[in-house]
């Protein structure tokens, strides 16, 4: 700002044509805040121009607050809000003239495939395709099946609860309906011992799976847990036969099990819902399978 020359070694000057210069940018900023503000006393102005100060802190930056919405005297105004730099962007216009820089071929080049049309996903100009070059890992079996577990401790919640009644037969369609098991309830339910301690009373299901300690805990109290098997159809009339009659249609009949599921389930599926439970046979007690 200051310009220094140096006359000799030991002597350093300041000429004096900057400081005139910052005197006259002092004065015309004071002139410009005193005729916005009239509320500054006249006295304040020959006090600015008696103190050094640098005349960057007596600049107000006008272009700063009207780009943020605020006019020169520092207020707020809605008619100069504007967007932050950047943060919009305007659509790229294709094919209006060669003057915007994307006329004619539009960006696209000359000829080739690219420039007609778009090559099927995958596509990579004749080589073989990645998808092709990596080697296959493992298979997904189209015969499994996935049940949801469900807890005897959570069957017992909702019975005393209220929600279960313990003296009918507690069905898929049961644990279902009240909350028991959610919208991924796959190929069927499995009943799990978790919470076996809280059993008090003699329970029946008809359920999936079940595992040992599940089915030995229902059967200490008294009760019975029956393997049904339902195919596809069969489990959707199951828990929505209010859908076979919206379509006006019967509901199908059961099912049997495949030959590789005779040994994992104890009967086939009944429909509609059930509500008392089947008691089992002295030859299905004895030639019942290990549960899974």
């Amino acid at each position: 700002m200051y310009k220094h020359i140096h006359t000799n070694s030991n002597s350093l000057h300041f000429s004096p044509k900057p400081r005139k210069k910052m005197l006259r940018r002092l004065i015309s900023t004071s002139l410009k805040t005193l005729s916005k503000t009239p509320t500054i006393l006249p006295q304040t102005s020959f006090l600015l121009l008696k103190q050094p100060v640098a005349t960057n802190a007596c600049r107000f930056d006008v272009g700063f607050w009207s780009k943020r919405g605020y006019s020169s005297g520092g207020t707020l105004v809605l008619n100069d809000l504007r967007d932050n730099k950047g943060a919009t962007k305007q659509k790229k216009r294709k094919g209006r003239g060669i003057g915007s820089g994307l006329g004619k071929t539009a960006g696209r080049g000359h000829k080739g495939q690219k420039a007609r049309g778009t090559a099927k996903f995958g596509f990579e100009g004749g080589q073989t395709p990645l998808r092709r070059r990596l080697p296959k890992r493992g298979f997904k079996n189209p015969f499994s099946l996935e049940f949801q577990p469900v807890g005897l401790g959570k069957v017992c919640k909702l019975i005393n609860m209220g929600m279960i009644d313990s003296s009918e037969l507690i069905t898929m369609k049961t644990l279902k309906d009240v909350g028991a098991v959610g919208k991924q309830i796959g190929d069927g339910v499995r009943l799990m011992g978790r919470g076996a301690e809280q059993i008090q009373w003699p329970l029946h299901f008809e359920v999936s799976r079940v595992t040992v300690r599940a089915k030995a805990a229902v059967e200490a109290a008294g009760g019975t847990v029956r393997r049904v098997h339902y195919n596809k159809l069969g489990f959707k009339a199951l828990l929505k036969p209010e859908w076979f009659t919206k379509k006006g249609r019967l509901l199908p009949k059961a099912a049997r099990p495949p030959p590789k599921l005779k040994d994992k389930v104890d009967s086939i599926g009944r429909l509609p819902a059930p509500i008392k439970p089947i008691p089992f046979t002295v030859d299905e007690t004895t030639e019942a399978a290990s549960p899974c």
